[in-house]
């Protein structure tokens, strides 16, 4: 028995563990670690970040420097006048055309939580018509989105919204962006926005 049990801790030590590891990526101050792309206002105001309509009412992105591949990541938004926003992932930006994937975030009725991907195949995947009952408007909503491979969930507030398998995300890697939509009148605040690398 001791010869089993001393087998089982050198094997355990002699393994790799490899920890994921929180990494937060606003801090509450200024916008150190994100690029601004477009006219529209990203500013920080009271420990959030804000996206806002500036005059051109055009799209609006705010996107991290670093790229993430397979990730968890959470976050919360407050929608303040029209919350036309999305959380995209594995994406590039020139100038605000941007391709990649989005976790909708919008108003009541317009599938928040859903995978839309941009100059492509429009929407891949909707919530079921009863899950928009999560969407708390104005007020502070909790968004989680997991890639791992070709698979992509989303939850808000603790409730799964969608789940997807899809090759071409698979393929992908790239960077988290935030979208203000185009049309003027927007106004969404963001906070602890966290991402845990899943690779």
């Amino acid at each position: 028995m001791k010869k089993l049990l001393l087998l089982a801790a050198v094997l355990f030590m002699g393994s790799p563990l490899i920890f994921a590891q929180k990494q937060s990526l606003f801090n509450g101050k200024n916008l150190e670690g994100w690029k601004i792309y477009g006219t529209e206002k990203w500013y920080v105001e009271d420990g959030t970040l804000v996206c806002e309509s500036g005059p051109d009412k055009e799209y609006g992105y705010l996107a991290t420097n670093q790229s993430f591949k397979d990730f968890e990541l959470t976050l919360q938004f407050k929608q303040e006048a029209d919350g036309n926003s999305g959380v995209f992932f594995h994406s590039s930006i020139e100038g605000t055309k941007i391709t990649g994937w989005q976790a909708e975030v919008a108003p009541k009725g317009k599938h928040t939580g859903g995978i839309y991907e941009s100059y492509g195949r429009g929407w891949l995947i909707q919530p079921a018509a009863d899950k928009e009952q999560y969407l708390k408007e104005g007020e502070w909503n909790t968004m989680k989105v997991i890639v791992k491979g070709n698979n992509v969930t989303t939850f808000l507030n603790g409730q799964e919204m969608i789940t997807l398998t899809d090759d071409k995300i698979g393929g992908a890697n790239g960077q988290i962006a935030l979208q203000i939509h185009s049309g003027g009148g927007i106004k969404v605040r963001w906070k602890n926005i966290s991402v845990t690398s899943l690779d």
